[in-house]
């Protein structure tokens, strides 16, 4: 009787908490597809089945928390709001010691020492799921693997008529690179704040750690600057954008609502503003940028490397200071992306001196400077990161940034560009670096790829989606999957579990998923799509 007692004060009491008015679960329930614990993206580092161990999700479920343990508890927030919507259950959040309910259990703590500070450990038994990890980074780790380990319908708003059931055995999972990233080009056509969050929420599901928001370019210029007010409002008004079709900008309250987004899902911003070129945005609504004093047209095209900032002005600096002050100022995360690349109406010596007394205005406040590969020649101090964009196996630059201690992330243009077509038929996208399709995209390893390069030079993988001829959300959607698992793979999951085979048969069970999520993907006749 005492244990009815219990179980019933603890559903009521969390009822009543609930933001969301429950309804009763189905009655009855289909038998839901087999799953094993390696049926999900990224591969995870270590499995241990037990068939015997089935855990079933069901109206008495709880997700429990220790006392005081407020990051575990928005976690399991997080779940829970995720889970009910299909399941209609109550999933109520204790923060309690123990119950006698089945329950999935977030606990800090008590882990495989591998793990490390993203990993996690996740014990399924028929009686609980428990989900260790040393954070809360770790901790919504286990909760994006425990989603895939339930049926596809998890995911649909709207319960279907299935058993929830989570295969029984242990994972234990860590990263292989400490940066798995993802870039969103909001300059050539500006994407909104839903649009960008919707993007986050998809990444984070593929355990991506990184948003390279890409601000600022020749089209437009998408975040406020308040010393400089017209850079948005002119440079990022109407008529910019390729073909003139792009405006928008982010307010400093838009920017600072997808950073604290991001973060509550794991995902850090890293800004990008590009310079010396990709500035005639900014040049073309301030005269003064120019070392003639006079503003060059708006461009709308997609050509590349004409702009300069004027390099021996210090207005050049005065201007570039302001930004990267009040850019870092709304910025929380680590990194500031300062472009650098395809600067080719700047010389060699200009650019040199540009870079040498930008970078360390980037870490006069606060930040440590990101640049793309080009950056490399100019000798950067060792905490600059260096992103390698080419389609070559070999660059010396990038190389001896290496030998020197400088870090590298790896975004191959032929390999990790998603917005390359996937073949000559794709409706979207651009061609020059490649075609990518699937396998392209997966089947490379991020510490091979350039020579000279190797595993403890690698930061980690991006990869970068330009927006030349994206639009809306369906074509952000459509240039990132199925390719985007490819890459989060290639940073999250250890080079020994590296299986063209295995990831294809993977990535077609993530097909009802996103079905059901409304992701307009790419069905590649390279995947056994289900």
């Amino acid at each position: 009787m005492r244990r009815r007692h219990i179980l019933t004060r603890l559903l009521a009491t969390a009822a009543l908490a609930l933001p969301i008015t429950l309804t009763a679960a189905p009655a009855t329930a289909a038998p839901a597809p087999a799953r094993d614990l390696d049926d999900v993206i990224p591969a995870p580092v270590e499995t241990r089945p037990d068939d015997r161990a089935t855990f079933t999700l069901g109206p008495l479920t709880v997700i429990r928390t220790a006392p005081g343990s407020t990051a575990a508890w928005r976690v399991g927030r997080q779940l829970a709001d995720t889970l009910r919507p299909a399941t209609g259950y109550p999933l109520p959040v204790l923060p309690v010691r123990a119950t006698p309910l089945p329950e999935i259990a977030l606990l800090l703590g008590g882990a495989d020492p591998r793990i490390g500070q993203e990993g996690y450990q996740l014990d399924v038994t028929r009686h609980r799921v428990t989900i260790r990890a040393n954070t809360a980074a770790g901790l919504f780790a286990g909760t994006q693997t425990l989603r895939q380990l339930l049926p596809a319908q998890i995911e649909a708003s709207g319960r279907q008529r299935t058993r929830w059931t989570v295969p029984g055995g242990r994972i234990v999972d860590y990263p292989r690179f400490a940066y798995r990233g993802a870039m969103l080009d909001l300059a050539r056509h500006f994407h909104t704040v839903d649009e960008i969050t919707a993007y986050v929420d998809l990444l984070s599901q593929y355990k991506i750690n990184y948003l390279h928001l890409h601000l600022t370019d020749d089209q437009g210029w998408r975040i406020q600057i308040d010393s400089w007010p017209r850079l948005t409002t002119v440079g990022g008004g109407p008529g910019t954008g390729v073909d003139g079709v792009g405006p928008g900008y982010l307010t400093k309250a838009d920017y600072t609502a997808v950073v604290r987004y991001a973060a509550a899902r794991n995902i850090t911003i890293v800004p990008e503003i590009d310079m010396p070129g990709h500035t005639n945005a900014a040049q073309a609504t301030y005269a003064e940028l120019n070392c003639d004093g006079v503003a060059p047209p708006p461009r709308t095209d997609i050509a590349v490397g004409y702009s300069s900032l004027c390099i021996h002005d210090d207005l050049t600096y005065r201007f570039v200071e302001d930004v990267i002050r009040e850019v870092a100022e709304i910025t929380p995360g680590p990194y500031l992306h300062i472009g650098g690349d395809e600067a080719h109406a700047t010389t060699d010596e200009d650019y040199r001196t540009f870079m040498h007394r930008v970078l360390p205005l980037v870490t006069k406040y606060g930040k440590r400077p990101f640049g793309w590969n080009e950056i490399a020649k100019v000798d950067p101090p060792t905490d600059a990161v260096a992103q390698f964009w080419g389609t070559a196996t070999t660059n010396a630059d990038v190389a001896e940034a290496a030998a020197r201690g400088n870090k590298i992330v790896m975004s191959p243009a032929n390999k990790a560009y998603l917005d390359m077509k996937y073949d000559p038929t794709t409706r979207l996208g651009l061609s020059w670096a490649a075609y990518i399709e699937v396998r392209d995209a997966y089947d490379w390893n991020p510490a091979q790829r350039v020579t000279g390069v190797g595993e403890s030079a690698v930061l980690g993988v991006e990869a970068p989606l330009w927006s030349e001829t994206l639009r809306t959300l369906d074509d952000i959607e459509y240039m990132a999957f199925p390719r985007l698992p490819a890459i989060a793979e290639l940073g999250w999951s250890p080079a020994t579990s590296h299986d063209w085979e295995s990831f294809r048969t993977r990535l077609g069970a993530q097909a009802p998923r996103w079905r059901l999520q409304d992701v307009d993907f790419h069905a590649s006749p390279q995947v056994p799509w289900q």
